[in-house]
């Protein structure tokens, strides 16, 4: 009989553990941080260079700081849009994976930086992290101040998306005849001398 209870208590730990679990999923981690004053001389705004996220560009409107970055790869690129309070910036992302489709070509999240300034005159650098959906921390970035450089947010986006390629006619829709290469009419030429 002892057993028997035994083993109904162990059926129902079986259904109900789960379901505790899964109810009491981890919190997002968003880390309790302070804002510092500002570095004297010091601005958010320019180019910052990190060997694995490439280039972030980041343009200053008051406490709002927007920016685009290329990963070194070239297989993605994304954007960040937040408010900065002293050194600390707060902010959200979405980065697109060049040449997916779908629900996985798109990765969004949190993170924050917090600007600093060498005292050595090293160049300024950012440190922080990102992370996935309501998150801000996981993953580190770390990125150094590209002295004398503007940013140009747009010069990270990739070719598909400038709208710099276009159809080529390739099923001939467009009703019109191809046009001959000058390839083709040596062809001809070489064929009616013969």
């Amino acid at each position: 009989m002892f057993a028997r209870i035994i083993s109904r208590i162990a059926l129902a730990l079986c259904f109900v553990a789960p379901l505790t679990v899964v109810g009491c999923g981890k919190p997002p981690e968003n880390p309790n941080l302070r804002p510092g004053e500002m570095p004297i001389g010091s601005e958010w705004q320019g180019v910052y260079y990190s060997p694995t996220y490439g280039n972030l560009h980041l343009v200053e409107d008051g406490d709002k700081i927007t920016g685009k970055w290329r990963t070194t790869g070239g297989e993605a690129w994304g954007e960040l849009d937040g408010k900065a309070t002293g050194n600390l910036l707060r902010y959200e992302w979405t980065e697109h994976k060049i040449g997916l489709v779908g629900p996985s070509a798109t990765s969004k999240g949190k993170g924050y930086f917090k600007y600093s300034k060498p005292d050595n005159g090293d160049p300024d650098e950012i440190r922080g992290e990102w992370g996935l959906n309501e998150s801000e921390t996981g993953n580190p970035w770390t990125a150094v101040k590209q002295r004398n450089v503007k940013p140009n947010p747009e010069s990270v986006m990739p070719d598909e998306v400038e709208g710099h390629i276009s159809g080529g006619d390739w099923d001939n829709e467009s009703g019109s005849e191809p046009e001959e290469s000058e390839e083709g009419s040596d062809e001809q030429d070489m064929g009616e001398g013969e």
